[in-house]
């Protein structure tokens, strides 16, 4: 362990090159001018403003931290935040000269460095993958991999995925666990196929009811303990499990809705969701009870257990009792269960491994299985040489190949059976660097080769980048195919298979990851929002609400629609329980579906989806700072300095007292904080007419001040508190009176929205941010997008296809 841990630390997690100091200044140093006439009075002295110090400002564009700072004076001149209103402001020709001249300086600095990140780990997402295409297994391996933090916004980043003995040993255990799995040397698992039944399943807990054909829930409540758990069936082997399940909707002239959660014998280990099903009532289903059917990856140990979700409280119907309940529910008739499923045994992933050879029972009169053969060594280097290959992503040598096979020799040496010792083998490739590590190298260069050349990845390593930037795994057969035939970094080749893998299934882990990441969807349940003050919101509407998003980017891609429909469309992907939580008529059922936008909803685009707006504010309020950071950095490209650390946040008030508008108004009147309130506001306040789950609102919610709300006919704990006001001005004195004004303006630089999508799209696949280096490629990747009307699918092949994701 030791000497994998020297050779990964060795093999170079840091950044290539080391910077140089530089003679920056221009002969005529129009910086010292610029800050002696416009800046210096504010930004000098004991104690400058901002806590920003122009005369510490150095030369040395080399430095990192001081080139940041540099990099924040282009901001404020570009934004025009600085100099503030009121003090000398330079000409626009001065500030662009100004500007000109420290981007120059910046990129120069950068593009002294040779190249970029050397290598990174695999994230969580990366490995499971990996494994699971490398040995056709599906393990669960969130227990023994590593929580991975992001930088940049995603878990891809190079600075963040290091390697340590510690993850090493947890890595040893993945190995382990995914080789068991895959070799499945026990006996075949015992097919289960199983009725049971839904009333002896169901505890009388006084919110259900016994019929002759079932057994009616009326109510569930997973806090309480108030659910239906299958406790007689536990699965024995990890596999895949098919249900189906008899049921119909019960005293009601509408479908009812109701979820499966997975879980243990151990009622202390939180469950998890298997999905929401919707059954009709029983006059739609002429006698016919609706059967639900689907198949789950299960591990072994696991059950499932059955909640309904209609709106009565399942611990005021115990009160109420539930014999004479008139209200809705299900009946629960019986529940089949099939599995493991599986067509063979041994299954695929031993053929995988071990091609044709066959079983023996194992020495050590256990009842495991064994693969034997009858020239150990010999079938164990070719079995060897072809993982290896496969493991890490490249043609292998006799050298790749000999530690591992000289480990298999050791222990064939010591008596050990033939897959015991090909395991040990097997194990030294899944926890070596060249698995683990995403080790990139460049083409040779040829006589007079540019730059770019020189630093060109060679085509294996293009394959890698490729395949773990759209499925966030391995590259196929048929990407190391071509890469061994030198054919992928062929521009013609790599477009055509950028098409073929994302239309391949695979291509869900890049909605899944770079999506969720760059939209910050993984944190939609990092806040709960507050039950009296949004009684609505439930995991119906969650699930919806991600459904939403996930759908809304697959389609905008897969039917390369122009990347403005992420700021403004007409169309979105509603279920019945989203399209009636934005007011949207005409829409029914649980399931998500393309719906054609009102003119007036004031919906369409990211901005305005529930999910966005859920995890931009946090359980109980909206803050314009918060979400307008978010909008400046997600989508704008343009994210806003961290704030001084001697300033408060600004709380806004659940009590009604007073609006957040007018607490920022007073926030504004210290100058060092006007100056990027003026830029993050704007955008936040023109989301302010959508609350903390995204429903559109005319006032806030309050807890005190305010008049009573009734909602069908039920009187809310909430009431209506102060009017909303959405209207502002940009920084460039552009205004809006509400969202949909500034979505048109917005819309009126279609340039930057790809610009900041490119930079976006290769800081994920890369690991590290684009430079200021890099500016020129990305303007032509924006140039290129704009003659395709802006296409998100053609925004992707620009991206593959630049420099910037083509070279180290």
């Amino acid at each position: 362990m030791r000497v994998l841990v020297l050779a990964i630390v060795t093999g170079g997690l840091g950044l290539i090159g080391s910077p140089t100091s530089s003679a920056a200044a221009p002969a005529d140093d129009l910086s010292r001018k610029f800050f002696e006439q416009y800046c210096r009075t504010c930004h000098s002295g004991e104690k400058p403003k901002g806590d920003f110090q122009v005369d510490t400002l150095a030369r040395d564009f080399a430095d990192k931290e001081n080139r940041e700072q540099w990099r924040k004076v282009v901001e404020q001149l570009k934004t025009g935040t600085m100099p503030p209103k009121g003090k000398p402001r330079p000409a626009a020709s001065e500030a662009q000269a100004l500007t000109d001249w420290i981007d120059g300086q910046v990129a120069a600095a950068e593009a002294a460095h040779q190249g970029r990140a050397v290598m990174r780990r695999l994230n969580q997402s990366e490995y499971e993958n990996t494994v699971r295409d490398l040995l056709g297994v599906d393990v669960e391996l969130k227990d023994v991999l590593p929580v991975d933090s992001a930088s940049g916004g995603f878990d891809t980043s190079a600075e963040t995925l290091h390697v340590s003995s510690y993850l090493l040993q947890n890595y040893l255990k993945a190995a382990e666990r995914v080789l068991e799995a895959a070799v499945a040397g026990g006996p075949r698992p015992a097919q289960v196929k199983r009725r049971l039944d839904a009333k002896a399943a169901t505890r009388k807990q006084g919110v259900s009811r016994e019929l002759d054909d079932g057994v009616a829930i009326f109510a569930s409540d997973l806090a309480s303990n108030i659910q239906t758990v299958f406790w007689s069936f536990l699965t024995r082997d990890r596999g895949k499990y098919r249900f189906r399940i008899s049921a119909y909707a019960y005293q009601s002239d509408k479908p009812v809705i109701f979820h499966v959660n997975g879980g243990t014998d151990d009622l202390g280990v939180e469950p998890y969701l298997i999905g929401h099903f919707e059954v009709p009532p029983e006059k739609m289903t002429q006698g016919n009870p609706t059967v639900v059917e689907f198949v789950e990856q299960m591990e072994a140990g696991r059950n499932i257990r059955i909640l309904v979700d209609t709106e009565m409280r399942a611990l005021t119907l115990q009160r109420t009792g539930a014999e004479k309940y008139e209200g809705p529910g299900v009946v629960f008739q019986w529940v089949d269960v099939e599995g493991p499923l599986g067509d063979s045994w041994p299954p695929a992933s031993y053929r995988m491994l071990f091609g044709d050879l066959p079983q023996a029972p194992a020495a050590d009169k256990s009842n495991r299985r064994e693969a034997v053969s009858q020239q150990p060594l010999a079938d164990a280097e070719a079995i060897l040489r072809k993982f290896t290959r496969r493991a890490f992503r490249r043609s292998v040598t006799d050298t790749d190949v000999k530690p591992f096979l000289d480990r298999v020799r050791a222990k064939l040496d010591a008596k050990s059976s033939f897959e015991q010792a090909l395991r040990t083998g097997l194990k030294g490739v899944l926890v070596s660097p060249d698995f683990l590590l995403l080790r990139e190298t460049v083409r040779p260069a040829g006589p007079g080769a540019s730059p770019d050349d020189a630093a060109a990845l060679d085509d294996f390593s293009l394959a890698s980048r490729l395949s773990y930037f759209l499925w966030s795994s391995m590259p196929d057969d048929e990407l190391l195919k071509l890469a061994e035939e030198g054919q992928l970094s062929r521009p013609e080749i790599l477009r055509t298979q950028v098409e073929r893998m994302l239309s391949d299934p695979k291509a869900r882990a890049f909605t899944d990851n770079f999506a969720g990441q760059w939209l910050g969807l993984r944190d939609i349940d990092a806040t709960l929002p507050d039950r009296q003050l949004y009684p609505e919101y439930d995991d119906i509407l969650r699930s919806a609400m991600l459904k939403e998003v996930y759908l809304f980017f697959d389609e905008v891609l897969k039917q390369d629609l122009s990347l403005t429909n992420f700021i403004a469309s007409d169309f979105s992907f509603l279920n019945g329980r989203l399209a009636n939580h934005y007011g949207i008529p005409g829409v029914a059922g649980l399931e998500s579906r393309k719906v054609s936008l009102p003119a007036d909803s004031h919906r369409g685009g990211l901005l305005t989806m529930a999910g966005i707006l859920k995890v931009t504010a946090n359980g109980t309020t909206t803050s314009p700072i918060v979400r307008g950071a978010w909008v400046l950095d997600r989508i704008l490209g343009t994210p806003p300095p961290r704030p001084p650390a001697n300033v408060e946040a600004v709380e806004p008030d659940i009590r009604g007292a007073t609006t957040i508008r007018k607490q920022l108004e007073k926030h504004r009147q210290v100058e060092s904080c006007a100056a990027c309130h003026v830029t993050i506001d704007p955008p936040g306040f023109a989301l302010e007419n959508f609350d903390v789950i995204g429903g559109w609102r005319e006032n806030y919610r309050s807890l005190g001040n305010g008049e009573p709300v009734t909602v069908a006919g039920r009187q809310m704990r909430y009431k209506n508190g102060p009017p909303v006001e959405a209207g502002d001005a940009l920084a460039d004195g552009r205004h809006f009176q509400n969202i949909d004004e500034f979505k048109q303006l917005v819309l009126s630089d279609k340039d930057q929205l790809a610009r900041a999508l490119a930079v976006k799209l290769l800081t994920y696949a890369i690991g590290v941010p684009p430079t200021r280096a890099d500016r020129a490629r990305i303007e032509a990747i924006v140039e290129s997008v704009r003659g395709k009307n802006y296409g998100f699918r053609a925004l992707v092949h620009e991206v593959v296809q630049s420099e910037v994701f083509r070279s180290k």
